[in-house]
């Protein structure tokens, strides 16, 4: 079943538990107790138990990717790039097929170009390790690659929000827990590392998903919470909730908007176009003289193509306060097939980022 696939009503209930715990998900050792008390504040009825049912239903449909901690890979170790690809039409998907049997491509994508019509992630455990891999694609292909690393990052916080309560999605529970600190460290420990791996695809759907956790780990449940919520300060995760399927959501329409911004005016227009609430990813990426002329990505979603153009528009809109902008200064490149979507290989680039024990 595709992730497209997805049929699930949402109740009331349902709704105001997708719109409230998109981030900010208690980290404390009984979580759902805190987390219901919250929404019924908010004119939910609901219990612990039956929120935990609600979270575990949605998962099992999927109707929720997941839930847990969005773990940040790019502080966790390796390195990550977007690349895009012309693959010729009379051989796009022998193309594909061969860019998609490198492992260390996650994602790949088809989008609406006249020439670059294939765009994927290479995820690497060693940080000079992206440019080994589009060199063999290259040599197995006989294409062309353009890497567009990911030069600043203005947002990535993807909400899908629905009709129902909560409808604003601002319900924040991260405050509660311990106090935590900044390790200082740039790397892992083994036991950080064995979290990682053992989270990195969600968290038991259980009413004590921080203690199943330390139980699978052999750690104590406050050594589970307080990591994870130190990671959530550090920014190793960015968040910590439901991570909902946005097909499932309605949310079939997605545009990467493409702009050439002044490059004086990058760093006042990312903020503006960031802070726009249906903007999911907003990043500063690098041109390619005679190939690309964009140096912005945007990423919007709709839940039909006349939000989705809507959205784009706000955009432009966003846009045209710091310049005049003019109709080849931007592109939308809407996608229309996914090729490839499995993980980034997380776990390697922790391995390979991991040093000495805490305690050593």
């Amino acid at each position: 079943m595709s992730r497209g696939d997805v049929e699930y009503e949402f109740d009331r209930v349902d709704r105001a538990v997708v719109n409230a715990f998109q981030g900010g998900f208690p980290v404390v050792e009984a979580p759902y107790e805190p987390a219901a008390a919250a929404l019924r504040e908010r004119g939910v009825d609901v219990t612990a138990e039956t929120l935990c049912e609600r979270v575990a239903t949605m998962v099992d449909a999927g109707a929720l990717s997941r839930f847990g901690a969005l773990v940040n890979a790019e502080e966790i170790g390796g390195a990550a790039s977007l690349v895009a690809m012309h693959a010729p039409p009379e051989r796009f998907d022998e193309v594909a097929e061969q860019v998609n049997e490198f492992r260390e491509v996650a994602h790949n994508y088809e989008r609406e170009h006249p020439h670059l019509n294939m765009w994927f992630v290479v995820s690497v455990a060693e940080p000079d390790g992206v440019s080994r891999v589009l060199a063999e694609i290259e040599d197995v292909t006989g294409q062309e690659t353009y890497n567009l690393p990911k030069q600043r990052e203005f947002h990535v916080g993807a909400k899908f929000l629905l009709d129902g309560p909560v409808s604003d999605g601002n319900l924040d529970l991260s405050d509660r827990g311990p106090a935590v600190t900044s390790s200082g460290r740039d790397h892992l420990t083994p036991e950080e590392y064995d979290l990682v791996t053992e989270i990195q695809g969600g968290l038991p759907t259980t009413p004590t998903p921080y203690a199943d956790v330390a139980a699978a780990l052999d750690r104590s449940t406050e050594w589970v919470v307080e990591t994870i919520k130190r990671f959530n300060a550090e920014e190793k995760v960015r968040r910590v909730g439901v991570i909902p399927n946005h097909y499932a959501l309605g949310y079939t329409e997605n545009g990467m908007t493409v702009w050439d911004v002044p490059d004086e005016l990058v760093d006042e227009v990312g903020p503006a176009v960031a802070s726009l609430d249906f903007v999911t990813h907003c990043y500063r990426r690098p041109r390619h003289e005679g190939v690309w002329p964009y140096n912005f990505f945007a990423m919007t979603h709709g839940r039909d193509e006349a939000e989705s153009r809507e959205r784009i528009r706000e955009v432009r809109d966003a846009m045209a306060d710091y310049w005049d902008v003019a109709d080849e200064d931007w592109d939308t490149l809407f996608s229309t097939r996914i090729l490839k979507k499995t993980g980034i290989r997380l776990d390697e680039r922790a391995k390979a980022n991991t040093g000495e024990t805490e305690t050593a």
